[in-house]
């Protein structure tokens, strides 16, 4: 995944935390808010309150960057390019990523044909920190 497709900085998950919707899932929670740029940006969190030790963070960040990567004919079908967090869920690490993959395209799907009212990009949502 190229680095400019990646949500780096502390201040753009904050953003994305206030000013996004936030959808809840079975193994991860999702949050979406129109991007600035051009591209679908990712970032990924797996805490260690959540989660636990390193490895299983590691393994739970790899499936949720995994499930965005495959996902990407059904965020080719979303019109507006938004910023997504996804944050892992424990329940995660008991499943293989046809599961975690199959909720993440649900939850694209949901996005794609606009059953939930989402954020728009407003001045205010689109201020850098």
């Amino acid at each position: 995944m190229p680095k400019e497709a990646r949500l780096l900085k502390r201040a753009d998950f904050l953003r994305v935390y206030e000013h996004g919707k936030r959808f809840e899932g079975r193994f991860m929670t999702v949050f979406i808010l129109p991007a600035r740029a051009d591209i679908h940006r990712v970032g990924i969190t797996a805490t260690k309150k959540a989660i636990g030790k390193a490895h299983d963070r590691n393994r739970a960040k790899r499936l949720l960057r995994e499930s965005f990567r495959l996902s990407r004919a059904e965020l080719d079908a979303v019109t507006v390019r938004y910023d997504w967090v996804l944050n892992a869920r424990r329940s995660i690490l008991k499943v293989k990523l046809e599961k975690p993959l199959a909720e993440f395209r649900e939850i694209a799907s949901r996005i794609a044909t606009g059953e939930d009212p989402l954020p728009q990009r407003t001045q205010r949502n689109t201020e850098k920190n």
